[in-house]
């Protein structure tokens, strides 16, 4: 098997390979998700082929659509500094009843 190598520029070579071309599409904008569903049902009873107007009601009434939800960062109890300074506090009585004879 015999490698054909190409000069890129003086003192650097690559190997000649054939060259692919990336797919691409014809259209002006192909990553456009477009605001129109099939008519679904919000928990109002009314049908809704607007996804934008979908969210509008659910979000009235409080709904959270499950995959875009943001919760907020949860804080851990012993995080926080009353809880911290209450350990220190248990940890020197249990000390100190064990030195007592």
């Amino acid at each position: 098997m015999t490698v054909k190598l190409i000069e890129i520029e003086p003192g650097r070579w690559r190997v000649d390979k054939p060259v692919r071309l990336v797919s691409r599409s014809d259209l002006p904008l192909p990553h456009i998700i477009s605001d129109q569903m099939e008519p679904t049902e919000q928990v109002d009873g009314r049908f809704y082929t607007s996804k934008r107007a979908f969210r509008a009601v659910g979000r009235e009434l409080g709904l959270t659509e499950v995959g875009t939800e943001r919760f907020k960062p949860k804080s851990r109890s012993t995080e926080l500094n009353e809880t911290a300074a209450a350990r220190k506090v248990a940890s020197r009585q249990a000390v100190m009843r064990t030195k007592r004879p």
